[in-house]
C-alpha cells in the first residue's frame, strides 16, 4: 500500500501528462495537473500555468497548496518540439524548446523544492526521451533539452537527496499518443522496424513507471534513468 501524497504533473491535460495523473489517482493520490488549455481527468485539480513564465508557476502552486497542501511529488512532463534541421533552425527554435523543456523544469523543481525541504520528502521525476541519449536528427534542440534532465536529477540527487527527496529520469521511446498518430504511415513503419519489441508502447505503461518512483518501494532509487522504450536505445 502506497501512502497517499500530493501529485503534480505539468502537462496533464492530455498524452503522457493525462495518463500519469489517471495512474496517479488510480494510487490513491491527491492530484493537480498544470495546463496552458484543456482539463486534466476527472478527480484531478486544473490550474493554468505557462512553462516559460515563473509567476504563473508560483501562482499555480500558491492555488494546490491552498487547495491541497504542499506537493510532495512533482511529475515535470510539459514539453514541446519544433523540429527542423540544424542549418534551418533559428536560434528562436532551439532557445524556446530549451525554455520549455528544461528552464521550464528549473522553475517547476525550484518552486516545489521549499515545500519538499520542509516536509522531509520529495519525488521529483522528470520525463526526458529516448532521443535526449540516443540523438534524432532534425531534433537538436528537443534532444539537448531532454538529455540535460539527466545531469538535473543526478545533481538534484547530491543537493537533496540526504532530505528524503529522490530525482529520477524517465526516457520513454515511441509511444501512442496523438502527436506520434499524425506522423506518416512509412515514418511510423521505419520507427518500428528499430524497436526489439515490435510495437509502439502505451502511455499507460509510462504511467506504471512514475507509479513507482512516486511510491513507497521507490525511496532508494535517485538520480537513476529508466527507458520505456521497447529496447530502442539500451540504456544509451
Amino acid at each position: 500500500m502506497t501512502t497517499s501524497r500530493i501529485v503534480l504533473i505539468t502537462g496533464g491535460n492530455r498524452g503522457i501528462g493525462y495518463a500519469i495523473a489517471e495512474r496517479m489517482l488510480a494510487d490513491g493520490h491527491r492530484v493537480a495537473v498544470t495546463a496552458r488549455s484543456g482539463e486534466g481527468p476527472e478527480g484531478s485539480l486544473t490550474v493554468r500555468a505557462d512553462m516559460g513564465d515563473s509567476a504563473s508557476i508560483d501562482a499555480a502552486f500558491t492555488q494546490i497548496e491552498a487547495e491541497y497542501g504542499p506537493v510532495e511529488v512533482v511529475v515535470a512532463n510539459a514539453g514541446i518540439t519544433k523540429d527542423t534541421l540544424l542549418l534551418r533552425m533559428t536560434e528562436e527554435e532551439f532557445t524556446s524548446v530549451i525554455d520549455t523543456n528544461l528552464t521550464g523544469t528549473f522553475r517547476v523543481v525550484k518552486r516545489a523544492a521549499k515545500g519538499l525541504l520542509k516536509g522531509r520528502f520529495g519525488r521529483v521525476i522528470l520525463l526526458s526521451s529516448v532521443v535526449g541519449l540516443y540523438g534524432s536528427p532534425g531534433q537538436i534542440n528537443y534532444s539537448s533539452s531532454k538529455a540535460a534532465l539527466v545531469g538535473f536529477a543526478r545533481s538534484l540527487t547530491r543537493e537533496l537527496g540526504s532530505r528524503n527527496i529522490t530525482a529520477n529520469v524517465i526516457a520513454p521511446g515511441f509511444i501512442e499518443t496523438d502527436m506520434t498518430a499524425a506522423l506518416p504511415e512509412a515514418q511510423q513503419e521505419k520507427y518500428l522496424s528499430s524497436i526489439p519489441a515490435a510495437r509502439f508502447g502505451q502511455v499507460s505503461e509510462i504511467a506504471g513507471v512514475a507509479s513507482f518512483l512516486a511510491g513507497d518501494d521507490a525511496a532508494y532509487i535517485s538520480g537513476a534513468v529508466i527507458p520505456v522504450d521497447g529496447g530502442l536505445g539500451m540504456g544509451h
